[in-house]
């Protein structure tokens, strides 16, 4: 008997032992819970995931940690609820939901899962992925019900996704710590823009601070030169996901992309155990990397002062002249050339450099160099053109035009990767660069009679009259085909605007500045001015005017008439009191304004206008850019659907149509439309969709936040649709 207390001591210390070692496996079930000082082991030691307290924080969090590298959390849980007490506990519960509770049971942080799991696990891979599966499930990835690398923090490991899922409108993206101490979400994100080719982006708020050149289908133009043997990019673009990754070629090194609480992303790698990290590159890598250094049409070069110099074919616009109210911001460089094409006209190659921004611009994956070349040239607008894959070697396939500005060009330095751009140039441009090769070839000057000269230039001269004369009389007849609204002369619009004052302007766009102003006759207009810099131009003036005079419904804009005086192109609307929608359901106090009945009779006047054009009209029109500052309010507020610039006629059939031209306003269009190019009435009727959630609940799609995901508004409401609970959203 006396031995008795000696084996109930140490048969308790037995279990105890056991207990406490069971947490060095690698699963969590609701059995099996994760308490404070405890954590989950991966399989082959790589990832722990346990409770911590950053830098000189006395709060606890639940975060993953590289196991040969404590210090290094690259994933947390609760960044927006820490636990103030070292009594929390992570466990799944029965139907598959993985919670954080305090000492009190208070969930402090939840995966927030939809579906339920029998028998379900939370396991922790080797990659540093915890994943919530069923136990009995194979272990592949559709199994999954939740992921953490569906909702990084700050740092993108191995097999990570950075981009959108198209059918969720989920998008995954980092978000830096607020400090060392504080795992909450900073103000500097990195994402995946996914508006025509991938581009990379450093974002503070909604402003873009660095942005990589887009995928070329080996690397992002303007990276960082690496010698790679550590790991491999890799971009993958289907009909279901967009979204950037990249994988280890060397299975003894770790690597990892960071992205710190200064807003500068960091590839960091460890070369075996316990040798530290190395930084082996960082973004931005110098002066030229902020967006937009140089302005528009300029080009940084770090090697050059100043850093900054127009592209040829422009010219520098003196400092009092810069428009600081532009759509771009100021500009420095404005363009030598004209809306109408000019003779001798051609392309510059500018080899190595960061591509501009994809502002306003055409692809097409389908052309090679040459047959790009000759599309781009027939079109008077277009500013330059690149090849869009360089994988298949040579100069690469595919078409990517640029129309209008050039935002944020740099020179390849010794430190970034480029690629060559063909930036149109006027005639006298070319000769410069010709007559300076046939120096270097020659060496020798070649001397031309004056006569001959003469000849030339007066033979030239009477051939530009005359070709002027021929396209100016083309132009005419064109402008007048199909056009039944009234035309009014410069003058009239011009008196009615107060000669197009600056405090007329009551709006601007992509097409222009927008005015008010008041006929003779009394009555108010909105005249819609055609900026000479606009990425849109006469083709989308043109169909404005030939569909709004055929179409007459009492919830579409009515249109007055057009002005077409040399180069200047108007639009004259009824003028509409109220402004827009987004001036309304955007604002905290406007809103106000807009009670449920209100808001209920603008979205049944936006359906009626919308199957009007669908169905009703004699004219099957697809809008294509259907967005509440496309929606304006009359004296009663009725709504009314305007600028039918981007509006194209559809078949009776409602077949899909196919353009190589995607434009129009990410966030509302729909994704076969923003990936594929193809749209039909049903692209409305998503973009019906997007506008009726913001106009319920007065949040933007694209600036929606929610503290327990990364969802876009379109996401969170599909999510809580599968969670099979009413949705209800918070004003």
């Amino acid at each position: 008997m006396e031995s008795l207390p000696f084996f109930i001591f140490f048969s308790t210390l037995f279990i105890q032992s056991l207990h406490f070692l069971s947490f060095s496996a690698d699963i969590i079930t609701p059995d099996l819970p994760v308490k404070d000082g405890q954590t989950l082991i991966s399989v082959s030691q790589s990832f722990e995931l346990g409770f911590f307290s950053p830098g000189t924080s006395k709060y606890r969090y639940v975060g993953i940690w590289y196991k040969k590298s404590p210090e290094t959390v690259v994933w947390v849980a609760n960044r927006n609820n820490p636990l103030t007490d070292h009594f929390g506990v992570l466990t799944i519960e029965n139907r598959g939901n993985l919670v954080l509770l305090d000492q009190m049971k208070n969930i402090m942080w939840s995966s927030n899962s939809s579906s339920i799991i029998a028998g379900p696990v939370a396991q922790l891979l080797d990659s540093g992925n915890l994943v919530v599966r069923d136990n009995g499930s194979s272990r592949n990835t559709e199994s999954y019900r939740w992921q953490s690398f569906d909702q990084p923090s700050d740092t993108l490991l191995p097999g990570m996704k950075l981009g959108w899922n198209l059918k969720t409108g989920q998008e995954r993206y980092l978000i830096t710590w607020r400090s060392i101490s504080d795992p909450s979400p900073g103000d500097f994100t990195y994402r995946l823009d996914i508006h025509g080719l991938p581009q990379l982006f450093i974002v503070v708020g909604s402003v873009k601070k660095v942005r990589s050149g887009p995928w070329n289908g080996i690397f992002f133009g303007g990276t960082p030169k690496v010698h790679n043997s550590v790991f491999e990019p890799i971009l993958v673009r289907n009909e279901d996901e967009i979204y950037y990754t990249y994988r280890l070629l060397n299975n003894s090194v770790s690597s990892r992309l960071t992205l710190n609480q200064s807003g500068a992303v960091e590839r960091l790698v460890m070369y075996g155990q316990n040798s530290g990290w190395t930084t082996i590159y960082s973004v931005p890598v110098d002066t030229c990397e902020n967006y937009r250094q140089c302005g528009a049409n300029g080009i940084c070069r770090t090697r050059t002062s100043p850093l900054c110099e127009c592209l040829k074919g422009f010219k520098s616009i003196p400092e009092e002249e810069l428009d600081i109210q532009n759509f771009y911001g100021s500009r420095k460089c404005e363009t030598r050339l004209t809306l109408d094409c000019q003779p001798g006209e051609g392309f510059l190659k500018l080899p190595g450099v960061k591509l501009p921004d994809l502002l306003e611009f055409r692809l097409n994956e389908s052309m090679n160099l040459k047959e790009c070349e000759a599309e781009c040239f027939k079109n008077c607008s277009c500013s330059a053109f690149a090849t869009t894959n360089l994988s298949g070697g040579g100069d690469g396939s595919g078409c990517l035009m640029w129309f209008g500005n050039l935002i944020d060009i740099r020179e390849q330095s010794g430190s970034t990767i480029g690629q060559d751009i063909h930036i149109r140039v006027p005639a006298s441009e070319l000769e410069m660069v010709r007559s300076s090769k046939r120096k270097k070839m020659l060496k020798t000057a070649l001397v031309v009679s004056m006569s001959t000269l003469l000849a030339i230039f007066v033979s030239g001269l009477v051939l530009w009259i005359s070709w002027r004369k021929i396209k100016r009389k083309v132009g005419m007849d064109r402008r007048k085909e199909g056009m039944e609204a009234p035309l009014f002369d410069l003058d009239t619009i011009a008196t009615a605007t107060n000669n197009f004052a600056p405090d007329s302007i009551i709006g601007a766009g992509g097409f222009g500045s927008v005015y008010k102003g008041k006929l003779l006759t009394g009555q108010e207009i909105a005249v819609k001015k055609l900026s000479m810099n606009s990425g849109q131009g006469v083709e989308e003036f043109r169909n404005e005017v030939v569909l709004i005079a055929k179409l007459q419904h009492r919830n579409l804009v009515g249109l007055l008439g057009s002005c077409i005086h040399r180069e200047e192109r108007m639009l004259i609307y009824e003028y509409m009191p109220n402004k827009s929608l987004d001036y309304f359901i955007f604002d905290h106090e406007r809103s106000a304004l807009l009670g449920w009945k209100e808001r209920f009779v603008i979205i049944l006047g936006i359906a009626r206008g919308l199957l009007y054009l669908h169905q009703d009209s004699k004219l099957q029109i697809v809008h294509r850019d259907l967005k509440p500052s496309n929606v304006l309010l009359d004296s009663n507020l009725i709504p009314k659907i305007s600028d039918f610039g981007l509006a194209r006629i559809s078949g009776d059939d409602g077949k899909e149509t196919k353009t190589r031209r995607v434009i129009g306003t990410y966030g509302y269009m729909a994704p076969e439309y923003a990936i594929d190019g193809k749209f039909s009435v049903k692209s409305d009727v998503f973009s019906l969709g997007v506008l009726l959630l913001e106009i319920i609940s007065g949040k933007k799609n694209r600036g929606f936040v929610h503290p327990d995901h990364h969802h876009n508004l379109v996401g969170h409401v599909s999510r809580n649709n599968h969670m099979e609970r009413k949705y209800v959203i918070s004003l």
